[in-house]
Order: C-alpha cells, then sequence, then structure tokens
C-alpha cells in the first residue's frame, strides 16, 4: 500500500521501518476504500508514522487520555525539513486519527462513562414508552437522557428514588436556568422528570406526591412569534446557492427540499435513494413523529437538483442515504449537519439574522409562502405532515400580511 501512496524509496524505507507496519498499510487500504483521495492517504500516513513513534505500543489497549498525551509531545516534520510542534488544529487531527486506528485494530479502550445508580429504573422506563405508550425513538431518547442527567446531578449520589426530594428537583431546574436554558427548554425538562416519577411512583419506587410537587415555568399558549423569511428571500438564497462547486450542488438539493416540501432536517437526511421513484415522479418521506410514509410528487427543479448532485458530487459508496459530506471518508449527512448547512448559507448568502436560524427556518417559510397563496389550514398540515389543525395553527401566525390586514379595520363602522 505505500508504494502506491508514495514513490520515492526513501520515503517509503522510512515509514517500513517504524513499528506497526502491516496494521498501518491495511488502515491506509481501509481508507482507499472509504473514498480517501491520494492526497489525504499520504497526509493520514504520516499522521501515523508520528502516531507510531510517538505513543507507548507496549499496552494491548490505548485509551483517549494517552492518544492526548502524546498528541501535545508529537512533533511533525515540515516541508523544508525543520521539525515544529503541531498546532491545536494539528494536535486534534492527531487524536481524532489515533482513536480511528486503534478501534481498526480492536484496541482503543474507550472512556467509561459515569454510571448512573438508577440506571434499573430509567431503562423499565424507556421500555413502557416503547413498548406500552408507543412513543418514537427520539422522544424516548430524549427522556431518558433528561432523567439520567437529573440522576447525574445529584449530590450526594443516591441508589432510590424514595431519597429523592421536590427540593432537589426545583435546584436542579435553577441551576439549569442559570446555565441558560430557555423557559420553553425548562418546561420540557420539568414535563420529563415528571413523567419520569409519575412512571417510579406507578411502580412504587417513589411517593406518589413528588409528581405534583415538580413546577415548571408558565408558558403562554402562541406567546411567540415563528421566524420566517419572505420567499423572495428563499429565492435568493436557492439562486445564491446555485453554482458548479460541489458542495453548492449538494446543499442546493438540500435547500430545495427543505424550502419546497417543508421538509424537517431529519426526515432529509434520512432520504434514501429508494424513496425516489423517478419513473412515477415521485418522492417519499418518512415521517418520524406520526412513524408513517408520506408521498410527493417529484417537483422539476428539485428533481433536477437532485440528479445533478446523484451524478456529478455523491461518491460511489455503499451508503443508501442520498446526501453524504464532501471531504471522505464517505459517510451520510447527520441532521445536525443540515441545521449547520442552513444556518450558514442564511447568514452568509441571504444575510438574515435572527435568534434561531436552522433547517426550520425554510419548514416556517415553506408554510408562510403556502398561507399568503390562499391554501387551507387543512392543506398546509398536510403538506407539512400535521396530524392536528392545532400543530399548523401556530404557523399561521406568520401571516403578518393578513394580520396586519385585520388590524388595519375600522371597527366604528360595525358599530
Amino acid at each position: 500500500m505505500l508504494k502506491e501512496i508514495f514513490s520515492h524509496a526513501a520515503v517509503i524505507d522510512r515509514h517500513r521501518v517504524a513499528p506497526l507496519v502491516k496494521e498501518r498499510e491495511r488502515f491506509l487500504a481501509d481508507c482507499a476504500d472509504r473514498g480517501h483521495n491520494l492526497t489525504a492517504q499520504r497526509k493520514i500516513a504520516w499522521l501515523l508514522l508520528a502516531i507510531v513513534k510517538t505513543m507507548p505500543l507496549n499496552d494491548r489497549m490505548v485509551d483517549l487520555s494517552t492518544i492526548e498525551r502524546s498528541a501535545s509531545k508529537a512533533h511533525l516534520r515540515s516541508k523544508c525539513g525543520d521539525r515544529r510542534r503541531f498546532a491545536d488544529s494539528s494536535r486534534g487531527i492527531f487524536v481524532s486519527t489515533a482513536k480511528r486506528f486503534f478501534l481498526f485494530l480492536g484496541r482503543f479502550a474507550p472512556s467509561v462513562p459515569e454510571p448512573c445508580t438508577l440506571e434499573r429504573e430509567i431503562a423499565g422506563y424507556r421500555r413502557f414508552m416503547l413498548e406500552e405508550r408507543g412513543l418514537s425513538p427520539v422522544t424516548v431518547e430524549a427522556r431518558c437522557q433528561h432523567a439520567r442527567h437529573f440522576v447525574l446531578a445529584l449530590r450526594p449520589p443516591t441508589r432510590s428514588m424514595k431519597a429523592i426530594s421536590a427540593d432537589q428537583i426545583d435546584k436542579y431546574l435553577i441551576a439549569q436556568s442559570r446555565n441558560g436554558w430557555s423557559r420553553r427548554s425548562l418546561a420540557i425538562l420539568a414535563s420529563s422528570l415528571r413523567c419520569f416519577f409519575r412512571f417510579g411512583a406507578n411502580q412504587h419506587w417513589c411517593d406518589e406526591n413528588i409528581v405534583a410537587a415538580i413546577d415548571s415555568p408558565r408558558i403562554y399558549l402562541h406567546e411567540t412569534i415563528p421566524f420566517a423569511p419572505r420567499w423572495d428571500q428563499v429565492q435568493q438564497l436557492i439562486a445564491n446557492t446555485a453554482g458548479d462547486d460541489p458542495v453548492q450542488i449538494r446543499d442546493l438539493a438540500v435547500l430545495l427540499l427543505l424550502a419546497v416540501y417543508g421538509w424537517r432536517r431529519g426526515e432529509v437526511a434520512g432520504l434514501s435513494l429508494d424513496d425516489i421513484d423517478w419513473s412515477g415522479k415521485r418522492i417519499r418521506v418518512y415521517r418520524s413523529k406520526q412513524r408513517r410514509i408520506q408521498q410527493f410528487p417529484l417537483v422539476g427543479p428539485v428533481g433536477d437538483a437532485i440528479v445533478r448532485y446523484l451524478r456529478k458530487v455523491r461518491p460511489r459508496c455503499s451508503y443508501r442515504e442520498v446526501f453524504l459530506a464532501i471531504k471522505p471518508p464517505s459517510r451520510p449527512l447527520s441532521a445536525s449537519s443540515i441545521s449547520a448547512i442552513v444556518r450558514w448559507r442564511l447568514r452568509v448568502l441571504a444575510d438574515i439574522t435572527a435568534p434561531r436560524l436552522g433547517a426550520h427556518t425554510l419548514r416556517h417559510a415553506c408554510a408562510r409562502h403556502l398561507l399568503t397563496r390562499g391554501f387551507s389550514i387543512k392543506e398546509i398540515g398536510d403538506q407539512l405532515g400535521h396530524r392536528r389543525a392545532t400543530s399548523t395553527l401556530h404557523y399561521a401566525k406568520i401571516d403578518l400580511d393578513g394580520l396586519r390586514q385585520v388590524a388595519e379595520l375600522n371597527l366604528r363602522s360595525l358599530l
């Protein structure tokens, strides 16, 4: 493998005399299979050389603290021949590459998370939500994380839910408020803890009176106005994204799916090649909250953008997800990556500022556009995948033009 990466015999010999040469060559071959180009393979090879020369290799397993200590001592030879200490960014690359390398060899010992003293109770709570309540996996994991973080924050630790008092819950909520949590986030946290202790009370693990003692911040119905850019701003954003750069080609398809169909970020990230029916000109999406599949007609501009991305940009790999990372290794984009793409382009290309920007901003823009075009709340809700009209009413508040017309009515003529 080293002969395929380097051409100079002296360089190849330098790599071959270092420890773990066979293991490094197998790792480099795996990187090539994952889509790393020749330049990236050379960079990884030099990093591996620094790793095996710096790290103690006597122990069978390697943990993260050992890698980080070695990274602080590592040096990198520059092109002009002098040795320079790793910068912070290079140290991070050293750590991530070493972690991947020893994971590949089966020799990386992951750090053990702090044990949760009520893990048995939380596991029972998870089964209850999944099997009896039928909640979505995302909701279940979020509620379990809320319960686990609360238990880990208790001082002193406790092994019984009966030993937890309402005062400890109040202090935890106050601490999260001081850490910058909004009222709505605190309300969600309090609701999660209330559900957890209600389940515990039903299992006779704690007193049922503690459930009523969990107080959450007051949230007023429809107190906020969702931010949604105007449709001409969305069109300008799409026009500014159009280009021949691989990142632009991919991001354009992402933006069109969010703006035209009003999908959520997780729905775009989860879009599979099998979800597109090219002959029937249909595209389907899995609604994670409703756990059902919804189909849409494949709009021309959206289909053209996806086809261009698939033909010119998307690497050949075994992943079925449509949208992958541009830089190797090939891997599907996460939901948070979709939001990061939209957030950056809204701020830089469209010069749009708001307290919260992300993929959901284009979902609001889609609802606002449909509202101004005269579509009913029921039709907008069907487009967005809502089961109840009350979920869609939240988007009706963004029809500012209609609200201004109502405010300008001459009520005296009605008297």
